[in-house]
């Protein structure tokens, strides 16, 4: 059992779950709690840390045996874990890779591209709300918030393993492969003059979507085939980003269903 905070291995973790630079050159990121945790297939885990009161339990002994995994002290899970009531196991597991091509690939993609977002929070829920909507992937450059930031990682609740994702370098280039593709591209803006709904998604669909504070930038804005906006009713100007972004991965959903079932 590790019971010192300084144990290397303690030391590992914690750089790991604090630090997206060591995430990064190891090629890590920090599962935290059993959902998440169970989530992670065997051969997409380098080790488990856990409690003796987690291991203790008859079904978590089952569940561990598939594992390599190391027992903690209480003192040292609190140390290691970014949660202020850690559930008794953290998992180092490595990154999931894929490229520009495996989301363009699709059939009938729907794409989600962001443009800076910042807020680990907003990051993972859009990520798991795009899950819930049928989303093929998902493309942000790189001033985005690091999608393996603990924050992000529970937010997603295990959409970050399902749902393909790639930082690209060039925005801009990145958008116009998937124009060269067939993929139409929707901005989110509030100097659009249709709103959503107006629009058709049932086609190969990309939809932009900007910083939190700033929105899109005109560079990313300007190669977008149609502007869209969201009506708002009272004073309220606009959404969220996560929450404009749910709006219409999900009315994009609907749309779909409606013409798959139009074409049954």
């Amino acid at each position: 059992m590790i019971n010192s905070v300084s144990n290397k291995q303690v030391r590992r973790a914690v750089q790991l779950a604090g630090k997206a630079k060591a995430r990064r050159e190891e090629g890590l990121f920090v599962a935290e709690g059993l959902r998440m945790c169970r989530e992670c297939a065997p051969d997409q885990v380098e080790i488990l840390y856990v409690t003796e009161e987690f291991a203790s339990g008859e079904e978590n002994r089952r569940w561990l045996s598939s594992y390599r995994y190391e027992t903690v002290s209480e003192a040292v899970m609190k140390a290691m874990a970014d949660t202020k009531t850690p559930q008794g196991v953290l998992g180092l597991v490595r990154q999931p890779v894929w490229s520009l091509s495996d989301i363009l690939g699709r059939e009938r993609p729907m794409i989600l591209v962001l443009e800076t977002i910042q807020d680990p929070g907003n990051l993972g829920t859009l990520l798991r709300a795009g899950e819930g909507a049928g989303i093929t992937g998902l493309v942000m450059n790189r001033e985005t918030a690091d999608i393996f930031n603990p924050k992000v990682i529970r937010s997603t609740m295990g959409s970050l393993l399902r749902v393909p994702f790639v930082y690209v370098d060039d925005l801009k280039a990145a958008c116009r492969k998937m124009q060269d593709m067939g993929i139409r591209l929707f901005a989110a803006h509030l100097k659009a003059v249709h709103n959503y709904e107006q629009a058709d998604y049932t086609g190969s669909t990309g939809f932009l979507i900007g910083n939190e504070a700033n929105g899109l930038s005109r560079e990313i804005t300007a190669l977008a085939d149609s502007l869209i906006k969201i009506p708002m009713a009272g004073r309220v100007e606009s959404l969220n980003a996560a929450i404009a972004a749910s709006v219409l991965m999900f009315e994009a959903a609907r749309q779909r269903r409606a013409c798959g079932e139009e074409n049954a």
